[in-house]
């Protein structure tokens, strides 16, 4: 099986999904550039968190019209594997492969912190080796991380089961003070609703090996590769 990560002018991790993939899960990982125009065979593409294009305009918004993109969004309506991780899920909504937007944090700072997410759907391609209502331990870091969407996208992604972590304390309930960015609702990721695109403001990346503190992350591309090879 094989990931693709892609590399942005400002991208900083990278390489953190390239050895995840490689090394943590023993997949191929296959580097690709912001100007290719060939997906070179992946089964799934990564778009990797960081700073694309300097955060110019809005967090992903130039990202957004990378040649790369044109190909990661055919990859999408095929119904292939999509992961946008911090700077990846704007860079994915502002492609309008994910509804909503994500804006700056509540607190207008940056947030580097370890925060505990909640499964709320284990039945997607990206979570079916978790268990619902478990939780995880994984890093954030991010200054653009508040999820938001009017009200009826957000009946819709509810009913539909399109949220797929959300931000809770040590206990499993949903507080402000659980909430690093102040996300509508707690949200820390979601699905389209196809299921085949999931971005998600926490690393999981950086939760793959006990080193590192935390390997929750782990069972997430563990799940792409059961689907895939399902």
């Amino acid at each position: 099986m094989k990931f693709g990560i892609v590399t942005f002018p400002g991208s900083n991790c990278d390489d953190d999904a390239y050895v995840a993939v490689t090394e943590a899960l023993g997949a191929t990982g296959i580097r690709l550039w912001h100007k290719d125009h060939d997906l070179q065979g992946v089964d799934v593409v990564i778009l990797p968190g960081g700073f694309s294009y300097g955060d110019y305009l809005r967090a992903g918004a130039i990202a957004r019209f990378s040649p790369i993109m044109r190909e990661v969004i055919a990859h999408a309506e095929r119904g292939a594997p999509v992961l946008g991780i911090c700077n990846g899920f704007q860079i994915a909504c502002e492609a309008h492969l994910l509804p909503g937007a994500l804006l700056r944090n509540a607190s207008l700072q940056f947030v580097s912190d370890m925060v505990t997410l909640r499964v709320e759907n284990a039945t997607t391609r990206f979570t079916n080796r978790y268990d619902a209502g478990q939780l995880l331990r994984i890093p954030v870091a991010h200054g653009d991380g508040r999820f938001t969407i009017d009200a009826e996208g957000l009946s819709a992604l509810e009913d539909r089961g399109q949220v797929v972590f959300r931000y809770v304390d040590s206990t499993g309930a949903t507080t402000d003070a659980a909430n690093p960015n102040a996300s509508l609702d707690n949200i820390a990721g979601i699905v389209n609703a196809r299921g085949n695109v999931l971005g998600m403001m926490p690393h999981p990346e950086r939760a793959v090996d006990a080193a590192l503190g935390s390997t929750d992350g782990l069972a997430l591309f563990e799940s792409m590769l059961a689907a895939v090879a399902a």
